[in-house]
């Protein structure tokens, strides 16, 4: 429904002024601009936005990227779903899906995201109904246009109950979502920087612990060392990028703050627990070896002098529909300050991230964007390019073609990752480029 004056909860303060393709983007925008400030209690440096001014960016980055691209705004209110589809060559689009609701979008996350991650229904496909019946209230309506115009690349700007939605697993009956596009979130689009960085000549700072203190109550995880040293290499044995790698005892706050001083590392690595739970930002947090840096303080690391273009946090969970952690969550690059954050909805095996993050630092190296690099991991899983047989993880991105898995996370026989459980959960939010 193109020129729709319908208008979400939030606008009805400026009853006279109409919701239409040339007004529709500044209004969403200063509505959830105004969500992320008093979720984290801070004016945010937004830009001055507009429909013209998202296309033409749309065009530059097509220019520089070759990948043509979309964005999406998402949002679910009391008796539907509103849609708005801005491209680099047409007029915003704006679609009204009825039959739906908040009450509804929320059901259907929830049990898309329970029906993937129960293990007791990893090799089946019950996911499958939810996959679909998402996909077909927010790409169905619009996918003619997209497919019209070759889009590659699919930015979603969702609203409450889908911020921490499984995007990558909505399925059309025939294929993945991230078989057609590669995607990305973001808060807004006038909360990021858009512009494309250059990754290439980036070096790593990878941290992470593989064992914590006790009195953390969180569960060990003996793959960290093992995808640490694939990142960056120890030794005489070659990683995919150049970095260091700090482990256990060394992963501490003070160690971060040090070495990113010392040196210029494009890309921070994390893996560790990261929870994003209801409540405000002091809530979620980041655990190091012995401390814990909530969502709260991550804004006081000096994240601008020496910029992160990629923040990787490799061992995340978010509180599935709870607006503050998704808010926390979809919000994550906003607090930080880094251009663009990957990270995980829930807690995927030590195996499962293993084999993900391994191809997607080979990606990486070649891709065109970061969320093609994403995507192109997450289809080698899919497609059983990548697998675990015994102790080896075959066909990853390590030098070599396998890495070695130690005895206490290595599977009995073949394990195949194809199941979304493993590859659905990591998604870019922020830069997509």
């Amino acid at each position: 429904m193109v020129g729709s004056t319908i208008a979400p909860p939030g606008w009805a303060s400026q009853p006279s002024e109409p919701v239409t393709p040339a007004n529709v983007v500044n209004k969403i925008e200063a509505l959830w601009e105004g969500e992320y400030e008093r979720q984290f209690n801070r004016d945010l440096p937004a830009r001055r936005i507009s429909a013209a001014i998202v296309s033409e960016q749309l065009r530059e980055m097509e220019r520089r990227t070759g990948k043509r691209s979309a964005l999406l705004y998402m949002m679910p209110r009391d008796n539907d779903v509103e849609l708005v589809l801005v491209t680099g060559r047409s007029e915003p689009r704006i679609e009204i899906i009825p039959g739906t609701s908040q009450a509804a979008i929320n059901e259907a996350v929830k049990l898309l995201t329970v029906a993937i991650t129960n293990p007791v229904q990893r090799n089946g496909v019950s996911y499958l109904p939810y996959a679909r019946r998402l996909h077909n209230w927010l790409i169905a309506p619009i996918e003619s246009q997209l497919q019209a115009e070759g889009i590659e690349l699919l930015i979603f700007c969702p609203g409450e109950g889908l911020r921490s939605a499984p995007l990558a697993a909505l399925h059309d009956g025939q294929r993945f979502l991230i078989e057609k596009y590669a995607i990305a979130r973001i808060p807004g689009f006038s909360l990021f920087d858009p512009q494309a960085g250059n990754l290439q000549r980036s070096r790593v700072l990878a941290m992470g612990a593989s064992q914590f203190e006790d009195t953390t109550n969180l569960s060990p995880l003996p793959g960290v060392p093992i995808e640490l040293e694939a990142i960056v290499g120890n030794g005489d044995r070659p990683g995919l990028w150049p970095g260091r790698y700090f482990l256990n005892n060394q992963f501490t706050l003070g160690a971060l703050q040090r070495e990113r001083q010392r040196s210029d590392y494009g890309i921070v690595h994390l893996a560790t627990h990261a929870e994003f739970k209801a409540g405000r930002p002091e809530a979620s947090f980041i655990q190091f070896w012995q401390e814990r840096l909530s969502l709260a303080q991550i804004q006081a690391i000096d994240w601008i002098s020496k910029p992160v273009e990629l923040l990787v946090l490799s061992a995340c969970r978010t509180a599935v529909g709870d607006r503050e952690a998704e808010l926390g969550f979809a919000g994550m690059a906003i607090a930080s300050g880094v251009k663009a954050s990957i990270a995980s909805l829930w807690y995927v095996s030590d195996r499962g991230t293993l084999a993900l993050m391994n191809e997607f630092y080979r990606q990486l190296r070649q891709a065109p964007t970061k969320s093609e690099a994403l995507r192109q991991a997450q289809l080698a899983l899919l497609r059983g390019q990548v697998r675990i047989e015994g102790n080896e993880l075959r066909g990853s991105g390590a030098r070599g073609g396998t890495v070695f898995l130690p005895p206490d996370i290595a599977a009995t026989g073949q394990e195949l990752l194809s199941h979304p459980y493993y590859w659905a959960a990591f998604t870019v939010i922020g830069n997509p480029w």
